[in-house]
């Protein structure tokens, strides 16, 4: 379908024969992603209104994700051709941390969301099923949820227990999904599982279901010291469904060209998001107390001076890896390259360590002011939050994998290389 740019700002798809009208059916009227920062920012409003509560009743925030689905953000990565926005990963990775700056867990339910759906519109090449769920995701702002996690294997996401069992054009899956964020709340889920009984654990596939093709029994419950609202519980899933909805490439293809880059990037961005927040409160304690002593500047000025310094090298390594991620997109190869692949793991470690730094910082900043539980100034929520960067998908794990290729990238001879 071509589209095309009308003076008012609305992307329509043309009408046959090159007729047009005056009111467009609304299926061939897509909205711009240009705004999509104002959105997001009307969203985080919300967010940001619920943070407390959510944060110490460990529940779904429920009113943030009504706001987020009234401003339509759920589909903006899917194609003008499907009702979506064709928003760009760096629009996306962009609402992930204006969220972060409102609600940890809300902006990480958004960038796991975002992460299947990116699976879906870049993997599911002509399949008419799964065309058909990007086009309901649109219309009804539908909200999946992930399910990689399961059994021993914790989180190895290229290893899977579980396996589709295929009896003629439909199939059944029984997986222990030790960890499921929202599952309960989402519209449907996304899953890893191995591609038949007699498959290997690392010859899996995707599956996308939706609410009528499941059933969830609660195994374990979800109370952490930090992300508490993403309501990541234990369940028991049992499925069955059409074998088409089984994604057409393999697991492995998916997860390095989507899957684990994306989820780095997204993930990235909204640690920078919780890191930004609590920087904004700890320059707002600076200042007050600066200004009730005379302009002389607390003690803990120079841990603000650090903080800020260490954001901006955490946004400038989220948009280094962003355009990384654009330009292997393009290239030959890119994707699967050593050095591609070597690049956006470690992403996640530097990103996830550098989030955590930061919000210590605020809270060194900020003295009592920052480690009370209330006040204008607490940064506890962040930096628990931040906490979890550091074992979702444990650093040891990623930088253990990451040895072996390490050893094969060879050190850039320039600073530009």
């Amino acid at each position: 379908m071509t589209v095309v740019e009308t003076q008012d700002g609305i992307r329509r798809a043309p009408l046959p024969n090159g007729g047009s009208a005056a009111s467009p059916a609304p299926s061939q009227i897509y909205p711009l992603a240009k705004d999509v920062k104002r959105r997001a920012q009307a969203a985080a409003t919300v967010a940001a209104t619920h943070a407390g509560p959510v944060d110490a009743e460990a529940r779904f925030p429920a009113e943030a994700l009504a706001a987020i689905r009234a401003q339509r953000l759920l589909g903006i990565l899917v194609p003008v051709e499907l009702g979506g926005e064709g928003a760009s990963i760096s629009e996306m990775v962009n609402v992930c941390y204006v969220l972060g700056r409102a609600c940890g867990s809300v902006a990480m339910i958004y960038a796991m969301h975002q992460i299947m759906v990116a699976c879906l519109v870049r993997h599911a090449g002509a399949s008419a099923w799964h065309n058909q769920l990007l086009r309901r995701l649109c219309d009804e702002q539908l909200l999946l949820a992930s399910s990689t996690t399961e059994g021993q294997g914790g989180g190895d996401l290229r290893k899977s227990d579980c396996a589709v069992v295929q009896q003629g054009a439909r199939f059944t899956l029984g997986k222990s999904a030790t960890v499921m964020s929202y599952g309960a709340q989402a519209d449907g889920i996304v899953t890893t599982a191995r591609r038949a009984p007699e498959a290997p654990s690392t010859d899996q596939v995707l599956v996308a279901l939706l609410r009528q093709d499941y059933s969830l029994e609660h195994l374990s419950a979800w109370d952490t010291l930090g992300m508490r609202g993403t309501c990541s519980a234990g369940f028991r899933l049992e499925a069955a469904g059409k074998a088409e909805q089984v994604l057409p490439e393999p697991y492995q293809k998916i997860h390095a060209h989507t899957v684990m880059p994306v989820a780095h990037l997204a993930w990235s961005a909204v640690w920078a998001g919780i890191a930004a927040s609590a920087a904004e409160r700890a320059r707002l304690f600076v200042r007050k107390a600066a200004r009730g002593h005379g302009g002389q500047l607390p003690p803990g000025a120079a841990h603000l001076t650090r903080a800020t310094a260490s954001l901006r090298m955490l946004r400038a390594t989220v948009m280094s890896g962003l355009r990384r991620y654009e330009t292997a997109m393009v290239e030959e190869g890119g994707l699967e390259s050593l050095d591609f692949q070597t690049t956006m793991n470690l992403l996640k470690v530097n990103s996830s360590e550098l989030a955590i730094a930061i919000v210590s910082s605020t809270l060194q900043a900020c003295g009592l002011a920052g480690y009370r539980n209330d006040g204008e100034f607490s940064v506890t929520r962040h930096l628990r939050d931040a906490l979890s960067s550091a074992v979702m998908i444990n650093n040891d794990r990623i930088l253990g994998n990451v040895a072996n290729a390490a050893m094969l990238v060879e050190v850039p001879a320039l600073l530009t290389d």
